[in-house]
């Protein structure tokens, strides 16, 4: 489970890089930031 968050952090942290850089969506893009910190967040304070 902790694999899977981390995948998704990932994933999202990168989605929101390629948004900022290349399309600029606006809102949208920031809030994939914030749900891949608080994925990492959430791993971090599980201890995986």
């Amino acid at each position: 489970m902790s694999s899977l968050l981390y995948l998704i952090a990932l994933v999202l942290i990168i989605g929101w890089l390629l948004g900022v850089f290349v399309y600029s969506v606006g809102g949208l893009i920031h809030i994939l930031l914030v749900l891949a910190i608080i994925s990492i967040l959430l791993r971090l304070i599980r201890g995986a």
